[in-house]
């Protein structure tokens, strides 16, 4: 795989966001699998699609690409709010591919994002623009990558390494079995994850997860019976294999 962006792709280009769209895009196309299927090509769409940038033609999946220069952060500058708050409650919205990219113009990092975990949680409401700006009162928005759980922040190049396709193809199948469509489900499961993630030992209790019933009723105010709701989605993540129950209130993190 050549890490290298095509420099000569952006001589017609004045503005740098253009130079970096139309060069890590043409890189995608040109050197990555579907992370969902493993189909060897990924096609670009038309410019100015309304959802996504590349699509696969094998299994019909659309993503999206976001390019960083240097490291990836805590946040991601992503369009306009209201936009990206309808196609995550409408459940169009694309898998995202995030990447970080050289000083040199070389891939450095790329994570796949499947659709599945994103909520409006995640999403985050900038200022909208000042009178003198030239859409006075547009207001976009940043995706808070480090909400999103590790299990759905799939590598597949790591510090200027490629991941082996067949162990990028298995964590996403992996993580595809917490496809919901369900967004209440899903705010509650990813919540839940997190939760479990930020426990620092393999093997945890409830009372463990129960330290985080008053993180989860901030979120999930409407919901009188916090404790038992997390039991729910213990089930539902051991059932789907993520978490193992061992016995007498202990799990154990697979």
């Amino acid at each position: 795989m050549n890490l290298q962006f095509d420099e000569t792709l952006a001589e017609n280009y004045r503005s740098v966001p253009q130079k970096i769209r139309v060069m890590s895009e043409v890189w995608l196309v040109e050197n990555l699998f579907c992370p969902c299927c493993g189909n060897s090509c990924i096609e670009k769409l038309k410019n100015n699609s309304p959802v996504a940038d590349i699509y696969c033609g094998n299994c019909g999946e659309i993503f999206e690409l976001k390019s960083k220069r240097n490291c990836i952060g805590s946040k991601i500058v992503d369009g306009a709010y209201r936009t990206m708050i309808e196609r995550i409650n409408s459940n169009v919205n694309p898998h995202l591919f995030v990447m970080n990219y050289s000083a040199h113009f070389s891939v450095k990092n790329l994570v796949f994002i499947p659709k599945f975990f994103f909520t409006a949680d995640v999403i985050e409401r900038r200022r909208p623009l000042s009178a003198n700006a030239r859409r006075a009162g547009w207001i976009g928005c940043n995706i808070l990558y480090k909400k999103i759980p590790e299990q759905g922040r799939i590598e597949i190049i790591r510090d200027g390494k490629k991941i082996e396709t067949d162990e990028v193809l298995k964590l996403y199948s992996h993580a595809k079995k917490l496809q919901t469509d369900n967004l209440n489900l899903r705010g509650w499961m990813l919540d839940v994850i997190n939760c479990i993630n930020d426990i620092t030992s393999e093997n945890f209790t409830l009372k463990d997860i129960y330290r985080y019933a008053d993180f989860l009723k901030s979120r999930h105010f409407y919901n009188h019976n916090i404790e038992a709701k997390i039991r729910q989605q213990l089930q539902f993540l051991r059932d789907r294999g993520f978490i193992k129950f061992i016995g007498r209130g202990t799990y154990k993190k697979i």
